[in-house]
């Protein structure tokens, strides 16, 4: 084996994979655009049938309620006294009823009796014998005809007695007609109805088809079926991949210049590395060990590696059941996030879609990124309900038990929840106490555990518009066990499905449900945590009655010792008039917002791209009152960072922003020393309010 020998092995191993992925672009690109063409033609061909079928049932009212008026004794003898008086008492008020702009009465001999118009139609006589001869055939019928006010859509019937349902008995006695004009107010209507745009087009002019649109066309034919014009419906067709097909070509252009660069590299910094890697393990060469450790990248890792074989063996043990567990974990996360998720990106992307590519006024652009605000933080709250869904399916989360007051700790979780609830609402929040106290401490989860009282409180206030949500405990010390309950007065649950509500990914679907909105994982989190310590949960509810969760876990109480008040540790003096805020983030786009965000306050903002830079400007700027710490930082992350800044400035105030969210973070990141968090996605009124307290 020789360089020489590798170096074409290898570039047509790069050559050879570059091809096949360029083959695949190609069929991917011819996918989405048969994908976007078959779209097309099927939204068309349900746009039609959709059309039709509003149609159908916007027209049907009137003609129902003409059958029930033409057969009528007092109608058919009106057709031949013609009293007025009858006529202006009964039908002339059913105007406004019938939606129309014009009512017609005609004899047997289709001789015009009289009319009820609208102030749109002046004409007194227009419908053709010939329509009221189709009326004798059909009994009832739907037509156009154009008058010199445009063209109206008619609807008649003939008259017959009432023991004459079906018209078919005796002769007509008389035609009945109700006539709408097909102005502005009827097309606008029609297009609430069927949320499209209505043109109306004549028999001449023709439809030209438009890009990302839908049209269906609806005919306006006379009694004889001659076409006199037409109706054009159009709708915004949203299924076009352009900005894909983009993104394709781009990503073929950005491969091509990577295979070129690929290639360079790929002869500096592999084979001469390989090369030293084959001359290491052959003659166990010091030199070219030493070389080896010189160079960049995982070569030089490979390098220390020679040295230390019996690290490496423990390191690659370790690596492989981390490895293994990382496996099982994405398996379950990726197990979990197909469909939830779709929801609010269909959202953030449909409107970013037409704030970039509509013509909006302020209220719209607005009324539009509120939506996308909405929907990015239901985003979040699916990715945080899915991560610690995942991490309890993998068996990454443990109780981390400690010693509470249960006493304070529900007191506390009562007066929060409190004052969530609209003063607006007219429901009532009470806090039942158990009758036995506890003697000392508890030893428990207390955070798992706020968790679960919290997910079911939120979920009462939730579901009951009004009435009373009652939280209760009590000790149960016969059975060393703790009994909570949370009763609601609210719509209740369907007795089918009490078997569903701890389901993950399968909510209780009702209208509430579906108004509120979330992904119904709170349920299964709080189900699970329960039973991690060491308890159970069960549902009664009756629809119309409200619902009520029981949960009991066990009762531990601690050593017999007062209970600890952890000191408030003393902040620094504010130092400057104009706060100087240190703000230790990598990523410029992060940093970037922070700018926008504190554009309008009198801060004095200093950068630390790193953990090591937020150290060093610490120690030597004694201005600084307030650092904001990311995390996850090259160099030194967050918790490295504030370990070392505390051995020198103890009091400094130092808030974690961190993208983490789930519980064991939370305690993390307490432990580490930080005054407070603050997660990401950033929120505005939340960092003031740190700021402001800090």
């Amino acid at each position: 084996m020789t360089i020489k020998k590798t170096s074409p092995k290898i570039f047509f191993l790069i050559v050879s994979s570059s091809v096949v992925f360029l083959m695949l672009y190609a069929v991917l690109l011819y996918y989405i655009n048969k994908t976007e063409k078959d779209a097309y033609r099927n939204s068309v061909e349900l746009f039609e049938s959709k059309i039709n079928q509003l149609l159908l049932l916007e027209s049907k009212p009137i003609l129902t309620a003409l059958k029930n008026d033409t057969n009528w004794d007092e109608f058919v003898d009106f057709t031949i006294t013609k009293n007025q008086s009858w006529y202006d008492e009964t039908i002339s008020n059913e105007l406004e009823i019938y939606g129309a702009d014009y009512l017609g009465v005609y004899d047997k001999n289709k001789k015009f009796i009289t009319r009820t118009p609208t102030v749109v139609i002046k004409t007194l006589d227009f419908i053709p014998k010939a329509a009221m001869t189709v009326l004798d055939i059909k009994g009832a019928a739907k037509f156009y005809v154009k008058i010199p006010e445009g063209i109206v859509e008619v609807t008649g019937a003939t008259i017959h007695p009432s023991d004459d349902p079906f018209k078919k008995k005796t002769n007509a006695s008389g035609y009945f007609f109700a006539v709408r004009l097909i102005n502005s107010k009827f097309l606008k209507n029609l297009e609430k109805i069927t949320s499209s745009k209505i043109t109306f087009l004549n028999v001449e002019e023709r439809n030209l088809e438009k890009r990302h649109v839908v049209s269906a066309i609806y005919p306006l034919e006379n009694s004889r079926g001659k076409l006199i014009g037409r109706l054009l419906f159009e709708k915004k067709f949203d299924v076009y991949f352009e900005n894909t097909t983009r993104i394709l070509y781009v990503i073929i252009a950005v491969f091509l210049l990577y295979l070129g660069v690929s290639i360079y590299y790929t002869r500096k910094l592999v084979y001469r590395p390989l090369f030293l890697v084959r001359k290491a393990l052959q003659k166990g060469s010091k030199s070219a060990i030493a070389e080896l450790k010189k160079s960049s990248g995982e070569f030089s890792y490979i390098g220390n590696l020679f040295e230390e074989n019996n690290n490496q063996k423990i390191d690659l043990i370790k690596a492989k059941i981390k490895a293994e567990e990382g496996d099982l974990l994405k398996a379950s996360f990726l197990a979990n996030l197909s469909h939830e998720i779709r929801t609010p990106m269909n959202a953030i992307n449909g409107f970013t879609e037409l704030i970039l590519n509509t013509e909006l006024n302020e209220k719209e652009r607005i009324e539009y990124l509120n939506v996308i605000q909405q929907n990015g933080k239901n985003l979040v709250s699916i990715i945080d309900d899915l991560i610690e869904m995942s991490k309890i399916d993998a068996n990454q989360i443990a109780p981390n038990f400690t010693e509470i007051n249960l006493e304070s700790c529900i007191d506390e979780l009562y007066k929060t929840i409190k004052v969530t609830i609209p003063p607006s609402k007219p429901l009532k929040f009470k806090l039942i106490k158990s009758s036995v106290p506890t003697a000392n401490n508890i030893v428990t989860d207390e955070i798992k555990l706020k968790q679960v009282i919290i997910n079911l409180l939120t979920n009462a206030i939730k579901y009951t518009d009004e009435g009373m949500v009652r939280f209760k405990y009590e000790i149960d010390e016969l059975q060393n066990l703790i009994h909570f309950a949370i009763q609601d007065t609210g719509a209740g649950i369907e007795e089918g499905q009490h078997q569903h509500v701890f389901d993950r990914f399968k909510r209780v679907e009702n209208d509430k449900s579906i108004m509120v909105g979330g992904l119904g994982l709170g349920l299964s989190i709080s189900k699970a945590y329960i039973e991690i310590l060491g308890g159970s949960i069960r549902l009664e509810s009756k629809i119309g009655e409200g619902s009520s969760f029981y949960f009991s876990i066990p009762l531990k109480y601690a050593k017999d010792e007062p209970v600890e008040v952890k000191s408030i540790r003393e902040k620094e003096l504010t130092k400057s008039e104009n706060k100087v805020i240190l703000i230790a983030e990598d990523d410029n786009i992060n940093f970037l917002l922070f700018q926008k965000m504190m554009k309008d306050k009198a801060y004095q903002i200093i950068r630390a791209v790193n953990g090591q830079e937020a150290v060093d400007i610490c120690s030597h700027n004694a201005a600084i009152d307030l650092v904001l710490m990311d995390i996850k930082m090259p160099v030194l992350n967050g918790f490295e960072a504030i370990e070392q800044i505390r051995v020198f400035r103890p009091q400094l105030p130092i808030i974690a922003q961190t993208a983490y969210s789930s519980s064991e973070d939370k305690v993390k990141i307490e432990q580490a020393g930080f005054d407070d968090y603050i997660t990401k996605p950033l929120n505005r009124e939340r960092l003031f309010e740190l700021m402001d307290k800090y």
